[in-house]
């Protein structure tokens, strides 16, 4: 089968539109039919990439053009020709994420998915992909940062041509075009890239080149405990630096990420600041999904559809476990103390336990509806759903202690992951494609650690029970208590939209606002009767005790509504972990647990 060949441009930075081609040497006798992808794997929500498509024609290999019909929202077909077909078409790209594409004069991104067609029925069939640098003197010093393998007449980080073996492998190495700030670390032997885009004011990357190679190392060590093994052979942490962004989509040898900018570390300060931790904690994360999700697949994602939705209750293990190892991971690497791992813990407590849509959904279930609610958040998400990366996390974190304390820390969560990798996922692109069944992950847990984790899976993964966290920490010599300021304000139970006005973004169950009969969208407009704004709610309320009752004055839509309000106690954002070695073996449990 020959080669698909595409050629990428960007041919008009400031309008946006890279120009692709894609040419079919062999097209289907009956008339060739391509599909743009409807979602990204890693995030779960239809994104309808087709609507980028701005033109689109066909030509047959005279340079004569081919009719070609549009068939549903992301399908075309062509004409039967002979010979080899071409398509062209332009790409709108302006979606300053890490699941789409984006191009100015500054800087250019793309996923495979949001620009390259496929020609059904050569799924399996090499790619070979002309990515050009844009016309232009002011773009001389532009480059190519991919995981991609280059052709043999491409130097690296250089415009030419570059590699797939199919179009899955294509789309899975998103690409960074620009002028970007580079360097590379060794982790166990594998070369890793981190390349920067955007501007940064001192930015030590020789800091972040040592910080990220204990992260890799630590998790490479994690999965192949004896040969120290990585699964590719290069990999690249790709970074857009942002004034106000922030996330991360995985893939099988880099990542795609957006940070703010004053969370990067920089020359002459050596503190560990909340974003730079943020920063690692986020590259951690995508750094595991390169076992946990990439290669050890639920069984719906082997192979993805990417026509449509593909469902599965399992985002608690793939995304929920991720999220649990990733600050894990920086403790065991050293790069954070105990007691930052504590707080970060603690926050997600918090978080978790602040919402009672996790009393009437469980993490399977949030996991299967992921397409449809945790992608597609309103005002009700608080009080209607839950979380399965963060309580998939604490999920986790419950199976981790209860391993730990009934095989007196012989066994651990570890275990679990490394057979997952041995059985699922280290020959996964070796010919071996094959994903982990809902009714077999209970059976492998057992397997790997010997425990009795029935009831676990019962009330943490298939129920709404609040996990007894304070129970399992206890053998770990970690007590769990709510961390309430004494001197924190009262609270009318609400979440409010950054703004001038004070607007409602989200009403809790139960809460005094609620109580009250307002809803999310009021804007409030005083607290017996002093005018409330987008920045003073707290300074007002800091002024009553838990209890008190206020008059609230409130627009809904246009309509002036009078509300008498009894004030809740202060919430609880994050609960407190305190250790103690009170019992040696305790102490040992946790540095066991911690990789202390």
């Amino acid at each position: 089968m020959k080669p698909i060949r595409y050629t990428i441009v960007p041919k008009q930075p400031a309008a946006h539109i890279f120009e692709v081609t894609v040419t079919v040497a062999e097209p289907d006798p009956s008339g060739q039919r391509f599909m743009l992808p409807v979602w990204i794997p890693g995030s779960y929500m239809v994104r309808e990439f087709a609507r980028n498509i701005v033109t689109l024609r066909a030509f047959n290999d005279g340079g004569r053009k081919v009719r070609i019909e549009k068939t549903d929202k992301h399908m075309w077909q062509a004409a039967p020709v002979k010979g080899a077909l071409t398509l062209r078409y332009e790409v709108y790209a302006w979606d300053m994420s890490v699941r789409a594409a984006h191009l100015d004069d500054t800087t250019g991104f793309f996923n495979g998915t949001s620009v390259f067609l496929s020609p059904l029925g050569f799924e399996d069939a090499r790619c070979v992909v002309d990515i050009q640098k844009p016309a232009g003197p002011q773009f001389r010093n532009w480059r190519v940062a991919t995981a991609l393998s280059e052709a043999r007449s491409t130097k690296r980080y250089a415009f030419g041509e570059y590699t797939a073996q199919n179009y899955d492998e294509l789309i899975d190495h998103p690409v960074t075009l620009g002028e970007f700030a580079l360097a590379t670390f060794k982790a166990h032997g594998v070369p890793h890239d981190i390349v920067l885009a955007g501007r940064v004011v001192g930015l030590d990357m020789a800091r972040l080149s040592a910080d990220l190679k204990r992260v890799c190392e630590a998790q490479i060590a994690l999965f192949e405990p004896r040969s120290k093994k990585a699964p590719m052979d290069r990999y690249v942490f790709m970074t857009q630096a942002v004034s106000d962004g922030y996330g991360g989509l995985e893939h099988r040898a880099s990542t795609a990420l957006i940070c703010n900018r004053s969370d990067l570390p920089v020359v002459g300060r050596d503190e560990m600041t909340d974003g730079y931790r943020t920063y690692l904690g986020l590259c951690s994360h995508e750094y595991f999904h390169t076992w946990n999700v990439k290669r050890i697949k639920p069984a719906p994602f082997a192979p993805y559809d990417l026509t449509q939705e593909n469902y599965t209750s399992l985002l608690w293990l793939f995304e929920g476990f991720t999220s649990y190892y990733d600050d894990l991971m920086l403790a065991r690497s050293g790069l954070i103390k105990e007691a930052d791992y504590f707080t970060l813990l603690g926050k997600t407590i918090g978080g978790v336990l602040r919402g009672s849509g996790r009393l009437k959904q469980t993490v399977a279930e949030s996991s299967f509806d992921a397409w449809v609610k945790y992608y597609r958040q309103d005002e009700n998400a608080a009080n209607a759903i839950v979380s399965y990366y963060t309580k998939g996390s604490l999920v986790a974190l419950a199976f981790d202690l209860t391993i730990r304390a009934q095989t007196q820390n012989r066994k651990s969560l570890d275990d679990v992951m490394r057979l997952l990798w041995q059985r699922y996922g280290r020959d996964f692109y070796r010919g071996k494609a094959h994903g982990i069944e809902e009714s077999e992950v209970e059976a492998l847990f057992a397997e790997a650690t010997g425990a009795d984790l029935s009831e676990l899976f019962a009330e943490g993964v298939r129920g709404t029970r609040d996990l007894p966290l304070d129970a399992l920490l206890e053998p770990f010599g970690v007590t769990l208590e709510a961390d309430v300021d004494a001197k924190a304000k009262p609270s009318l139970g609400v979440r409010v939209r950054n703004g001038a006005d004070c607007t409602l973004a989200a009403v809790h169950d139960g809460g005094a606002a609620q109580k009250a009969g307002l809803s999310a969208g009021d804007v409030l407009i005083a607290i017996d009767g002093l005018r409330v704004t987008g920045s003073n709610l707290d300074a007002l309320l800091s002024r009553y005790v838990p209890g008190a009752k206020v008059e609230v004055h409130a627009f809904r839509r246009d309509e002036l509504r009078v509300s008498q309000v009894k004030l809740d106690g202060p919430d609880v954002s994050r609960y407190k972990l305190t250790p103690n070695d009170r019992r040696a073996s305790a102490s040992t449990a946790r540095k066991r647990w911690l990789g202390k």
